[in-house]
């Protein structure tokens, strides 16, 4: 009976919080419109129909979205907007999710819990992403842009300034590109919620690296904060790149700005490789999904002009040094090396970039070595970490408990053996 009381507790706090943050106006105007925080809210239909592919959950979802929606819309009188309707799918998504969790038991419960409770936490995240950023443009008045810019120049072309006049040349590739930028999310749902499904809560490591991925960045974004060739040349992005010439006579020096610190390294590049990194051993469909997602994030970071081409090259070492965290943690020697390499990696380019500019320019050669060289190294590195560490089998449907994994089917073998 206790057991029943408490559960019909937990649905109730679950409803009332969603119906509570759907219905609050500040809410409403400030995330559920926004195009970033609706496409995070609804990854919950990722994890509610890759949990639970149930069509009596679709049914439950899809009615509890057009609820919360027909609310806020007739009876409160907010404004409609088309990116809303993605956060009341979303929310209709976790609601569902919370209620199955409260009723269910066993391993079916600790599996949704395990997507519930990530999922939250990402969206908490999302909503204080601004908040962040924001104190970084407080902290740091003045961005190191120039000398990024400076950086991309020594390469013999201005990446950022090629890929935006093709977005203003071709709209339809601009449009598609921001589709899959704003899309971030969701490849960083559908690999966890595919090795959840495969590994249980052995996958816990993965989300907890994409979630720690956003803070750890922003502590590098005050090392070296910069804002993106769009907001350092306005107007005259992306038409007008400085000349070789006028880059010899560039005074490097910190600019005031007022944008959102966003490099260096790119965020959004490091998430899309860990999406794409971990999604080795899925399905070819979610592969393919996750490399989609990283081409078009790779065009929409520079055509947007949000980043220079070393921003994406830092990533992969910061991304490698993310990869290696779960090995760390595991007191795994492997992953060791490749942490060390990531983070001095991109130490070192900071250094380089901020008080050693002009060596890039002593040879094209130069920027293109180390470029090639980072990269290269960090693809290498990372093949020997993973975020889980053993290949497991696919969960029971009955949901009984998941198989063991090469090494503790070893060990149990050999307590048999000793036993015996």
């Amino acid at each position: 009976m206790r057991s029943i009381v408490l559960k019909s507790v937990l649905t109730l706090v679950v409803l009332m919080a969603v119906v509570t943050f759907s219905c609050n106006a500040n809410a409403y105007n400030a995330a559920l419109v926004s195009a970033y925080f609706s496409l995070a809210l609804a990854c919950g239909v990722i994890v509610l129909l890759g949990l639970r592919p149930r069509i009596v959950d679709v049914v439950l979802m899809i009615a509890g979205g057009t609820l919360l929606a027909l609310t806020d819309y007739l009876l409160l009188g907010y404004d409609w907007y088309f990116m809303s309707m993605f956060s009341f799918l979303g929310l209709g998504a976790i609601a569902v999710l919370g209620v199955r969790t409260v009723w269910a038991k066993g391993r079916e419960q600790t599996l949704l819990l395990c997507g519930l409770i990530p999922l939250v936490l990402s969206v908490v995240s999302e909503w204080m992403a601004s908040s962040l950023l924001e104190l970084t443009e407080k902290f740091h008045p003045a961005t190191l842009d120039l000398f990024l810019y400076y950086f991309d120049g020594s390469l013999g072309l201005q990446a950022s300034f090629v890929l935006g006049r093709m977005f203003a040349h071709w709209p339809w590739l601009r449009d598609i590109s921001l589709l899959f930028y704003i899309g971030l999310p969701i490849p960083l749902t559908l690999v966890y919620v595919r090795h959840l499904l495969n590994k249980g809560e052995r996958a816990l490591p993965m989300i907890a690296i994409f979630l720690v991925t956003g803070p750890l960045g922003v502590i590098f974004y005050n090392l070296f904060p910069a804002a993106g060739p769009q907001h350092i040349f306005g107007r005259q992005f992306p038409f007008s790149p400085l000349t070789d010439a006028q880059l010899s006579h560039l005074v490097l020096q910190p600019t005031p700005l007022h944008a959102l610190r966003n490099a260096i390294p790119s965020l959004h590049m490091t998430w899309v490789l860990l999406a794409w990194w971990n999604s080795k051993g899925l399905s070819l469909v979610t592969r393919i999904i996750a490399f989609v997602f990283l081409f078009f994030t790779v065009l929409a970071t520079l055509g947007t002009g949000e980043h220079y081409v070393i921003d994406l090259v830092v990533a992969f070492p910061f991304a490698l040094m993310l990869q290696s965290l779960a090995s760390i943690a595991a007191r795994r020697r492997e992953g060791i090396v490749p942490f060390c390499f990531g983070l001095g990696a991109v130490l070192l380019w900071m250094g380089l970039l901020r008080f050693a500019p002009n060596l890039f320019w002593l040879s094209r050669a130069v920027p293109w070595t180390l470029i090639c060289a980072t990269v290269l190294v960090a693809m290498w590195l990372k093949r020997g970490v993973q975020t889980v560490p053993f290949p497991w089998k696919a969960s029971p449907p009955d949901g009984g408990e998941l198989p063991l994994g090469p090494e503790e089917d070893i060990e149990q073998q050999q307590e048999m053996a000793t036993a015996r």
